[in-house]
């Protein structure tokens, strides 16, 4: 009986498996260990570049919005300089309207009174407070006196009523007879208040004088 040792032939079939292996362990942890390494800087480098684009994006948008926040401050002050403007134009026309009052009105107060004088009919004195009219001055009788008071109040220019403050009788040598003092108080109207108070002005009749 022969017998043939195949010893050899099965060691060069074993090397040659461990030839076709991926190596040793260490190789394989290796390996693994920098494809890792690899794959997290990749994730690093990818979100890093996305940092980037979204903080470049952030800086265009400030920069956007500080450019937006001056221009809009520059319209604001253009704005409040308008207002100030304005504000003074206001206060020049409410000037303007008072002193045109201020003129008008004891022209208007002086031209009511003369109208509304009765015959036998004299003033001595006119004083002007405020809006209070006090009227001096002398008549022959208390009818006079009424009719004058009865015209100031129809003008639309005195506020109703007129108020007769005093009267008081006093003697003349010539020709014999007798004189009333008076004194009444009024309230006089700007023009054009009366109409807003709803007094319409009725124009008295032209008076005449006599001196004494």
């Amino acid at each position: 009986m022969i017998r043939i040792n195949l010893l050899p032939v099965d060691r060069e079939r074993r090397n040659k498996k461990r030839g076709l292996s991926f190596g040793t362990v260490a190789q394989q942890v290796t390996v693994a260990c920098t494809l890792i390494l690899v794959t997290a800087v990749g994730v690093c480098g990818w979100r890093y570049y996305q940092v980037w684009q979204e903080s470049n994006r952030l800086d265009t948008e400030i920069t956007a919005a500080q450019q937006e926040t001056q221009r809009l401050h520059s319209i604001i002050q253009q704005v409040q300089l308008f207002e100030q403007r304005k504000a003074q134009l206001q206060q020049r026309v409410v000037l303007i309207e008072q002193l045109r009052k201020s003129q008008t009105g004891p022209v208007h107060m002086l031209d009511q009174i003369s109208r509304a004088l009765p015959p036998m009919f004299w003033l001595t004195g006119l004083k002007q407070v405020g809006a209070d009219v006090v009227i001096d001055g002398r008549c022959t009788a208390l009818t006079a006196l009424s009719d004058f008071v009865t015209n100031l109040e129809a003008s639309g220019y005195f506020k109703k009523s007129v108020e007769i403050v005093s009267t008081q009788t006093e003697a003349i040598a010539q020709p014999p007879g007798e004189l009333i003092k008076f004194s009444v108080k009024a309230q006089f109207l700007q023009p054009g208040a009366s109409a807003a108070g709803g007094v319409k002005a009725v124009a008295a009749p032209p008076a005449k004088t006599v001196a004494p």
